[in-house]
Parts: C-alpha cells; sequence; structure tokens
C-alpha cells in the first residue's frame, strides 16, 4: 500500500539499495546483473537475465557500492567492476532521454525554440518542460514548468539539440502521449547522477507530477 491507502502498481515494486540499505520504487533505482566473467553489467532496460542487483541512481550511491565492493556482497561471490561504469551508465541515460524526445517529436508530441514552448504552456499542452543546463539562466526564466507536469535541466545544449535535429537546443517541451513516463524515469535517474546544476532556477517545480 502507498502512503495514500492506494495499492502499489506492479511496476511501482520496491527494491533495497546495495549502498543505502533502504528499500524504494524500482523507478528510482538501477539494476545490474552479474555477466560473463563475473563481470557486473548496468541492464538499464531491466531485461537481462539473472538475478538483479540494485543501487539507487544517485552517484553517491553507485560511487560507495564500487569503493565498498558492495556489488560482491550484493551478488554473494566476487564480482569485477568495470573501469568508467559510472561514467557509462550516464552516457546510456542521456542517449535513452534523446532517444525517447526525438521519437515524440517524430509523432509531433515535442517541439523546441522558445516561442513554440512558450505557446505549448500558454495553451496548456506542455507535460515536461526542458531547458538546457548550459542555457542562459536569464532566458530559461522567462519558460515555466506547468502545473502537474515536470521540469528537467539535465540535458546540455548539445544533447537536446540531437533529439531535436538541431545543433544546440535551450528550450523543449513535451505534449501528453510523448513517451512522457519514459521521459521522466531515465531524466530523473540521469539528474541523479548529474546533480542539479541548471535546475535551480526560481519558479521550477521538480515535484513528481
Amino acid at each position: 500500500m502507498t502512503r495514500g491507502g492506494q495499492t502499489k502498481a506492479r511496476d511501482e515494486a520496491e527494491r533495497r539499495c546495495i549502498a543505502t540499505g533502504e528499500s524504494q520504487p524500482r523507478s528510482g533505482l538501477i539494476r545490474f546483473v552479474v555477466g560473463p566473467g563475473d563481470m557486473i553489467v548496468p541492464d538499464l532496460l531491466e531485461k537481462l537475465p539473472g538475478r538483479g542487483i540494485w543501487v539507487s541512481a544517485d552517484r553517491a550511491a553507485l560511487e560507495l557500492a564500487v569503493k565498498k565492493g558492495l556489488f560482491s556482497r550484493g551478488a554473494k561471490k566476487k564480482v569485477q567492476v568495470p573501469d568508467g561504469m559510472i561514467d557509462l551508465i550516464e552516457t546510456g541515460l542521456s542517449r535513452r532521454v534523446v532517444d525517447h524526445i526525438a521519437m515524440a517529436r517524430k509523432s509531433g508530441k515535442a517541439v523546441a525554440g522558445m516561442e513554440k514552448v512558450k505557446s505549448w504552456l500558454a495553451d496548456g499542452r506542455v507535460k515536461i518542460l526542458l531547458q538546457a543546463a548550459d542555457g542562459s539562466e536569464r532566458e530559461k526564466s522567462k519558460l515555466w514548468t506547468p502545473e502537474g507536469g515536470r521540469f528537467f535541466g539535465c540535458l546540455t545544449a548539445d544533447e537536446l539539440g540531437l533529439a531535436f535535429g538541431r545543433q544546440r537546443v535551450i528550450h523543449g517541451a513535451l505534449a501528453t502521449g510523448g513517451l512522457e513516463r519514459r521521459v521522466v524515469e531515465d531524466a530523473t535517474k540521469l539528474r541523479g547522477l548529474r546533480g542539479t546544476y541548471g535546475e535551480s532556477i526560481a519558479g521550477k517545480d521538480t515535484k513528481d507530477a
């Protein structure tokens, strides 16, 4: 049961983080499995066979798990952690978010550019506001998080540009039906690895929708 008395959905089943010892919905954790050669493999799609080892989608938790050898404890045997694994996870998550946004754009559920995003916001069409972490704070402050929606500023202008087929993008938005659930899940994890740089703009609501 949730705190509100509602039964949890099946895909919200909780798992325990090997670093913090806390249980939380699996959407806030990253799954790992033991692969060939007893090498730890990140399972971002959560489809690889084998017993899952879960770590909070947070750089500090991941660094602790590596430093303290907690993956071996979770696997109940000696395992190897690939060099640069955390950075590889960050890259993988950013690629997933970019791909989701690109798919939404192709289906007409995402737009880029100050004026187009502002128009969608005014019309109540926006579910997720996206702004580049390295964009102008002054310019970004001219837009607002939609009521009941989400804001993410964890992608760079170059990464948003890839999603929208441009060189650089500072402002983007997704409408309902634009793969927003996948974007929220993966962008939330990415933010856990990158921190909240670029998301501390006045008026931005980073709570769950």
